[in-house]
């Protein structure tokens, strides 16, 4: 049985993020689909619940400018006008993925299609909980990916864990395997 996908912003979006908590307010611990952001939402959930948000949707948002800066003149922009907003491409899970890590056995990772979408996991300790660490290469201490699920591990969006080097560091681990995804496709 799968689980219902619970957080914020959209289900069509191309790059799906997960994290194990979700902001600590009624409204959001009682979600139970994907609910899009509205304006001025986010300056909301950080007054309401302090630093801790601020500084995921922050990094989020740095992120994101720095995949794809082309429509916002800086990452508080883009924060400001369409981060997980209906219109975004953007989408923030607090339930679990549903990946078959079952199916990754070395046989099964050569003959593999890979997923049409990618999914980010926001912590190595929530990896862990998933069972999705063993599942995964470690390019080094803070990042791993599984090419054929489409699943990247980083660090915790927190300026601590997720500094701007390594958000750098992120982005370009996505733009390879978009880049993957992509080629796949034509090839398959």
């Amino acid at each position: 049985m799968q689980n219902k996908a619970v957080g914020l912003g959209t289900l069509d979006a191309k790059i799906i993020f997960y994290i194990r908590n979700c902001p600590p307010l009624a409204h959001y611990q009682n979600l139970t689909s994907v609910k899009a952001l509205v304006t001025d939402e986010i300056a909301d959930i950080a007054r309401e619940t302090g630093n801790h948000w601020r500084k995921i949707f922050n990094v989020y948002a740095k992120l994101l400018f720095e995949i794809s800066p082309e429509q916002f003149t800086s990452w508080q922009h883009l924060r400001d006008s369409v981060l997980l907003q209906a219109e975004s491409d953007h989408c923030l899970l607090f339930s679990a993925p549903n990946l078959s890590v079952a199916d990754c056995s070395e046989a099964n990772l050569l003959s593999a299609k890979p997923s049409q979408k990618l999914h980010i996991i926001l912590g190595k300790g929530y990896a862990e909980q998933l069972g999705l660490c063993n599942s995964c290469i470690w390019l080094s201490h803070d990042f791993a990916i599984n090419i054929d699920l489409g699943v990247i591990i980083c660090p915790y969006f927190d300026y601590r864990q997720l500094s701007n080097k390594k958000i750098t560091q992120l982005s370009a681990l996505i733009q390879q395997l978009t880049a993957h995804q992509v080629q796949s496709k034509m090839d398959g």
